[in-house]
């Protein structure tokens, strides 16, 4: 639709629009690297001729059509059927291929659990949760070379960097502190290290000192980082992530940490336990919680 005047003497309004099924997380004007898992993919693909693509109907919104368009003989369209994605990634797995399949979280949990259950779990599955476009590149070809199947929760739309100038560099089962801090300890994942480090440098203006330790994997759980870092006594132990409060990192944490007799005290910060409403990104996030502004309140209200 254009500015130009309707028969009726009024200029219509141009409409901006931004799609849900691209929705970026980066604030405005903050570096970002579009399609960074699609770009990675495709080019580790051009060093090993085991790497397949797989979608179900959903390349364009997970990145796979950057691999698809550079390697078109390795890449499979499944069509909105996630549980034979999963069954020919597996098959495809055990003939000596690594397959790469992409879908949304919600369709791989509710349409294919059994087929990852019985055709790819069974293996141990490992699962990485990134916070940036630069960890997004940098565990592609980490996934490729690892034994076994992973999961990887990815970001969409244009992804914020951020942890380059952190000097971070992605390890399998390895948590890295990215600060330090002598007041409170952040142990994030995923988007939720993002906001971590954003709240602490905002806290520090306000006299609070906060850590964050960045957890990529949640299995394996890097448990000798977490216990040696928590041990460090006087300091609130908070726990981020961009998941339900029930069943994700910080009950790992807090089973772990109770386990080895360690006991300080321990916050969480997820998503409440319902089924929660769609909308725009910024809007839910302050909505439940995971915002920077909501994570330096709770912060504050805990100390």
């Amino acid at each position: 639709m254009n500015n130009s005047n309707t028969g009726a003497g009024e200029p219509t309004k141009k409409r901006l629009t931004t799609s849900a099924m691209i929705a970026s997380i980066a604030a405005e004007g903050q570096a970002t690297r579009a399609a960074p898992f699609g770009h990675a993919l495709a080019a580790l693909a051009e060093q090993r001729a085991d790497i397949v693509g797989l979608s179900a109907d959903l390349s364009k919104y997970t990145d796979l059509h950057i691999f698809a368009k550079a390697h078109p003989e390795r890449f499979y369209q499944m069509g909105m059927a996630e549980q034979l994605l999963m069954s020919a990634a597996a098959g495809m797995a055990r003939e000596g291929f690594v397959p790469f399949a992409t879908t949304y979280a919600v369709f791989a949990s509710r349409r294919a659990y059994d087929f990852i259950c019985m055709a790819i779990a069974v293996e141990n599955l490992m699962i990485v949760d990134p916070c940036d476009a630069v960890e997004i590149e940098q565990a592609v070809p980490a996934i490729a070379a690892h034994q076994g199947p992973v999961y990887m929760r990815l970001l969409r739309g244009n992804v914020p960097v951020v942890l380059d100038e952190y000097g971070y560099t992605f390890e399998i089962g390895k948590a890295k502190t990215l600060r330090t801090g002598r007041d409170v300890l952040i142990i994030s994942t995923g988007l939720m290290t993002m906001r971590s480090l954003d709240a602490a440098k905002t806290l520090q203006a306000d006299g609070v000192d906060v850590a964050v330790l960045h957890v990529p994997t949640i299995k394996p759980l890097d448990e000798h980082t977490i216990l040696a870092e928590a041990r460090q006594s006087g300091r609130l132990v908070v726990t981020a992530e961009n998941s339900s409060i029930i069943g994700g990192l910080g009950e790992a944490v807090a089973g772990l940490l109770l386990r080895n007799g360690v006991t300080p005290t321990f916050r969480q910060i997820a998503l409440p336990d319902a089924f929660l409403d769609a909308g725009a990104l910024p809007t839910l996030h302050d909505r439940y919680g995971i915002s920077t502004e909501a994570v330096c309140a709770q912060i504050k209200a805990w100390l």
